[in-house]
C-alpha cells in the first residue's frame, strides 16, 4: 500500500467564536488524487489553510510524512513538498510572469534545473509563454489560475493542495484547468483538490470526500460518490 502522505486527525479551526471546522479526518496517499468537496461555506478552505499552516488549529492533529507540521508556516512546508495554489490565485501583480514563476522556485538554488522547470510550465501553459514578459496584474483571470499553478509547480512539490482551481472561470478555462490536473496527476505529483464543481472532480479523483458544515459526512471512491444518489441530489442538481 503507498506512503500516506498527508493524515489529519480531529482537525478543528474557530474563527473568533465561530468554529468552522468541527474534528475532520481524512488522509492522501503518495500517487492519489484526492477531491474535498461541498457547498460554499462548509470548511474546505478553511481546512486547506489550517494544512499549510495560514491559521491555526483550534485542535486535532496534521501529519505530513509522517510527521506533525501543526505550528510550521508556508515557507517550512514549501521545503518540504507541500505546495499550495490559493483561492483566488494570488499572483503577484506587479511582477512579470516570468518573476512570477522565479518566485515559485525561491526555495531552490538550482538554476539549470530552474531554468528547465519554466521551460516546462510554458510547454504546460503555451499562453504564459507567450506573454513571459508582462505583469501578472494585467492577465486575466484565467490566465492568472494558469500563473499560479505554474508556480506552485515550481517548487516541485510532492504533495500539491489546490483550493477551487475552477472558481469564476470561463467554461473554456475550466477544461483548460481540469486538463492540467490530470497531466500534472499523471506527471506522478499527488493532489489533493477543493472544488466545487463536484462532477469534474470526483470525475479525476481516486477517492473523496464530502465535507458538510465543518465535517466530512461521506467518503469513497471518486466514481462511487459521483454515483451516489445523495451527492448527485446535493451537488449535481439530480
Amino acid at each position: 500500500m503507498a506512503q500516506t502522505l498527508l493524515k489529519v486527525s480531529g482537525l478543528k479551526v474557530a474563527y473568533g467564536g465561530i468554529q468552522a471546522v468541527k474534528g475532520v479526518d481524512f488522509e492522501v496517499r503518495e500517487g492519489e488524487l484526492v477531491s474535498l468537496i461541498g457547498s460554499n461555506g462548509a470548511g474546505k478552505t478553511t481546512t486547506m489553510k489550517a494544512i499549510t499552516g495560514t491559521l491555526p488549529l483550534a485542535g486535532g492533529d496534521i501529519e505530513y510524512l509522517g510527521k506533525s507540521i501543526k505550528g510550521q508556516g508556508p515557507w517550512d512546508l514549501v521545503k518540504q513538498g507541500l505546495a499550495m495554489v490559493p483561492e483566488g490565485r494570488g499572483v503577484f501583480t506587479r511582477m512579470s510572469i516570468t518573476e512570477n514563476l522565479l518566485m515559485g522556485a525561491y526555495i531552490r538554488n538550482d538554476k539549470p534545473g530552474i531554468a528547465e522547470d519554466v521551460e516546462k510550465v510554458f510547454t504546460i501553459f503555451p499562453r504564459l509563454r507567450e506573454r513571459k514578459d508582462q505583469l501578472a496584474g494585467t492577465m486575466s483571470g484565467g490566465e492568472q489560475q494558469m500563473l499560479a499553478m505554474g508556480r506552485a509547480l515550481m517548487s516541485r512539490p510532492k504533495l500539491l493542495l489546490m483550493d477551487e482551481p475552477s472558481m469564476g472561470l470561463s467554461p473554456i478555462m475550466v477544461d483548460k484547468v481540469f486538463e492540467v490536473v490530470r497531466d500534472v496527476y499523471a506527471q506522478g505529483v499527488t493532489i489533493l483538490l477543493v472544488e466545487q464543481n463536484a462532477s469534474r472532480a470526483l470525475a479525476l479523483a481516486d477517492r473523496g470526500y464530502v465535507m458538510e458544515s465543518g465535517l466530512i459526512t461521506m467518503a469513497g471512491g471518486g466514481k462511487e460518490l459521483l454515483a451516489d444518489p445523495k451527492v448527485r441530489a446535493a451537488y449535481l442538481g439530480e
